[in-house]
């Protein structure tokens, strides 16, 4: 076992560091003494939000600790991904809403179509695209905030700020910055209050509730999803609105999930679905991606975070018509790489499991092979499986995410 591979190697380097019996973290967490043992030997996946968020606070430290830092590595696309992080913290640090970084700004018409770029490489998890178009788009939307030619022209720009913020916090937590990613929901968030407008402040609290320290805080952003999902509601006329009322209904789901609370999940993924009968099924143009396909999306994952696994998970998303992703290749590649999780807890499917990570991989090279809990799937499937006979390409995969093999 190579002792820096898995969550559960680092698991039991923090539990000696604070000189924590198993039974003693077993206690404080609610998790059994041998699946903490089989997690440690790499044996079973460390993945589910719950279970790490648990752990993190029973340890007093924070999920990246536990999860690990942003791994780098000698995959360029893996690696290339966090070239977009330095030059999005220097817009979001160096800008106000008041006193922009920068003396000059193309006009507000020419930052909309730069949006839509920007748009197109989140849709497609391009981070180093994302890395060229993004900071300077930042830096020029503070500008025309600050220095705006009459209120019309202010208004546009922090209505385009705010969704400029929507890639820059999702993906900088997508990659392991949680402090980045929040920053810039910060951001939006103080431009939709300048705004004053009911759907643009629910769509700067749903990044700030994504963005929130998970640790002992998934109470906190459920009933922060709850509150804010309440006050948007008599707002939430147009699609817009319904979509990113959606957006935080299904956060408040998830949170609920992971707080353990399974019948409010349920309660709140219905209510969900009823919202998307409201909208076109459309993941591709609304607002968050909201939609039927994508409530379906999010109820994989949710299955897969409470523990369901093997078939319940793929009956779920067999029933998903994917090809309505279009190019949200970021969307469609998660819920692949969820079905892929949940196969991978059961022996029966776990030689399914890899054939959905790797077309998730396929999808989105970026986004995936940068992601932590599918890096901590791969690597457990692979100290299970060495001899088997898709070992070989589970050992491919292995090494494009800097795994040990």
């Amino acid at each position: 076992m190579y002792d820096d591979v898995t969550v559960g190697a680092r698991l039991r380097t923090l539990r000696r560091w604070r000189r924590m019996t198993l039974a003693q973290l077993a206690g404080q967490a609610g998790l059994s003494v041998s699946f903490l043992s089989m997690a440690e030997r790499g044996q079973r996946a460390l993945d589910r939000r719950s279970h790490i968020s648990a752990l993190a606070a029973a340890l007093q430290v924070s999920e990246t600790e536990l999860l690990g830092g942003p791994h780098l590595g000698e995959d360029p696309l893996r690696a290339g991904a966090h070239t977009a992080i330095p030059p999005l913290r220097v817009a979001l640090q160096t800008n106000t809403l008041t006193a922009p970084a920068v003396d000059r700004a193309r006009p507000i018409e020419e930052l909309a179509t730069e949006l839509r770029r920007v748009d197109e490489a989140a849709a497609v998890c391009d981070y180093i695209e994302l890395g060229r178009l993004l900071p300077p788009l930042l830096d020029e939307l503070h500008y025309h905030i600050a220095n705006p030619l009459g209120e019309r022209e202010q208004r546009a720009a922090l209505e385009l700020l705010i969704e400029a913020c929507h890639p820059a916090s999702v993906r900088s937590k997508d990659l392991g910055y949680p402090d980045l990613a929040h920053l810039a929901a910060a951001r939006a968030d103080a431009a939709a209050r300048l705004l004053d407008e009911p759907v643009a402040i629910g769509k700067a609290a749903y990044l700030l509730i994504q963005s929130m320290p998970r640790a002992g805080s998934w109470e906190r952003a459920h009933t922060a999803a709850l509150r804010t999902a309440s006050t948007l509601q008599p707002h939430a006329t147009s699609d817009e609105g319904i979509a990113v009322l959606g957006m935080l209904i299904l956060s408040a789901a998830l949170n609920a999930a992971v707080s353990l609370r399974l019948d409010d999940a349920e309660t709140l993924l219905r209510e969900a679905d009823e919202l998307a009968r409201r909208v076109p099924d459309d993941p591709v143009n609304n607002w968050g991606s909201f939609s039927a396909t994508n409530v379906s999306g999010w109820r994989v994952a949710i299955a897969v975070e409470t523990g369901r696994g093997g078939r319940g998970v793929l009956e779920i998303a067999e029933h998903i018509d994917r090809s309505r992703y279009g190019r949200r290749r970021s969307r469609h590649a998660m819920l692949l790489a969820d079905v892929g999780r949940g196969l991978a807890k059961e022996r029966s499917t776990r030689g399914q499991a890899l054939e959905w990570l790797r077309e998730a991989e396929r999808m989105a090279p970026q986004r995936i092979r940068n992601d932590a809990r599918v890096r901590e799937t791969v690597a457990v499937l692979l100290e299970q499986s060495r001899a088997a006979a898709g070992g070989r390409e589970l050992r491919g995969m292995a090494a494009r995410m800097g795994i040990p093999h």
